[in-house]
């Protein structure tokens, strides 16, 4: 049962979102205000990043910016956020509407926390991606993101991997999306569920089913085995609007991947399918090839990083690129790269049909045999931590971006 939203039990019909303002207030002295009116002592980090927020030039006010209170932080002295750092900061930000963005990955936020957040959404108009990642809410925290959902019609991209999250709140998160129209991008990683019988991925297909607007969906780490992923490719046949899904560090094994490869064979949307690390060995690369060689020409990326796959299947892979001129980014490393393997992405390489950039393997010979070295090139490998020197949107280690761009913000 989905909760009841958060606070007053009606809430005023939403208007449309406000426009930016021209002359931006003074976030970093309205914070320090804010913390005397409501008795809290000052957050030197948070302080730190509103004064560099004031700072931004005035075509960042206009397009709307994104305050990154990241708790990993490395280049910076952190003071990571507390509940009562937040209570202070949503007070803040409740007249703030040129703020489109905010980023809390890694603080100390429980479900008290939250509880602050979540109200704040209840009545903002502009944020438009939301990240958590790494904080601790569990199951009461996701359960107030699901009652704002229901309200929120603004949010666009909201980030709740690593956080803890229950059954209850995930069954509650999806049954919200099956009507929220606005969320394009969600990321539901690494829940702690202690079921055996998938009841989350059951929900979460019947959510896609009636679902038009959700984009992007990350399931890593949700212990996925064949009857969630048929339930889900049976949704997948009647969803036309999810371009990115990552099924990574799931129990996928090379029977489960007949359901997605014949998913592919009809889907005419899905543009990245991220695999790494299940185990679907050579024949699930055999299925997925023939799928890709002579049916789907929509599917843009191919992530089977560490699925026990040896040059049989990679040769068929290698094969399939020859035919589907629409696959362009591969990952492959951590299989069995044998001479096969070796020998068929070195010629795609050479012969420009696979660009260095588009994978994550480098061919170099010795003594007259191919191999393949390691590169730091992916879907999202900035997704935990970004270089300290450098760049750092990286196009690619985070291919994604260029394919589907809203998962800048994850």
């Amino acid at each position: 049962m989905v909760p009841a939203p958060l606070g007053a039990q009606t809430l005023p019909q939403r208007s449309a979102p406000r426009h930016v303002m021209a002359v931006p207030p003074d976030l970093h002295q309205q914070y320090l205000q804010a913390c005397q009116n409501l008795s809290q002592p000052e957050n030197h980090f948070v302080a730190r990043m509103l004064q560099e927020a004031d700072k931004s030039d005035n075509s960042g006010w206009a397009k709307g910016i994104t305050l990154k209170i990241a708790g990993n932080n490395r280049l910076v002295p952190v003071q990571r956020v507390t509940d009562e750092d937040v209570q202070v900061l949503a007070s803040v930000l409740c007249s703030a509407v040129f703020v489109t963005g905010l980023d809390l990955k890694y603080n100390m936020l429980t479900d008290v926390g939250v509880k602050h957040v979540a109200a704040f959404l209840q009545r903002n108009e502009t944020l438009s991606h939301l990240r958590m990642t790494g904080n601790k809410i569990g199951t009461k925290g996701g359960m107030c993101f699901a009652s704002m959902l229901q309200v929120n019609c603004t949010l666009e991209k909201l980030d709740l991997g690593d956080c803890d999250l229950g059954t209850q709140c995930l069954i509650a998160i999806a049954s919200v999306l099956t009507q929220n129209k606005a969320v394009k991008a969600i990321n539901l990683n690494r829940p702690l569920l202690y079921s055996q019988e998938e009841h989350t991925t059951v929900h979460i297909a019947l959510m896609l089913r009636n679902n038009s607007s959700l984009v992007e969906l990350h399931l890593c780490k949700h212990e996925m085995k064949s009857f969630g992923v048929e339930r889900l490719c049976e949704a997948l046949y009647e969803n036309c609007s999810l371009r990115y899904l990552d099924l990574s560090c799931n129990k996928i094994t090379r029977d489960d991947v007949k359901f997605l490869g014949e998913l592919l064979k009809q889907n005419q949307t899905l543009e990245i399918l991220d695999l790494n690390s299940n185990r679907i060995e050579d024949d699930g690369a055999i299925y997925l090839s023939e799928a890709l060689a002579l049916y789907n020409r929509t599917l843009k990326a191919l992530s089977v990083v560490s699925n026990n796959i040896s040059g049989k299947g990679l040769v068929a892979l290698s094969q399939s690129m020859k035919i589907n001129m629409e696959l362009s980014y591969i990952y492959i490393w951590g299989n069995n790269l044998d001479e096969a393997a070796c020998v068929a992405f070195s010629e795609l390489i050479q012969a420009g049909r696979l660009k260095p950039n588009c994978t994550d393997v480098e061919p170099y010979e010795v003594d007259g045999h191919a191999h393949l070295a390691e590169l730091s090139h992916g879907l999202k490998k900035h997704y935990y931590w970004t270089p300290s020197y450098g760049q750092g949107k990286n196009a690619a280690a985070n291919a994604s971006l260029a394919i589907v761009a809203v998962s800048e913000y994850f």
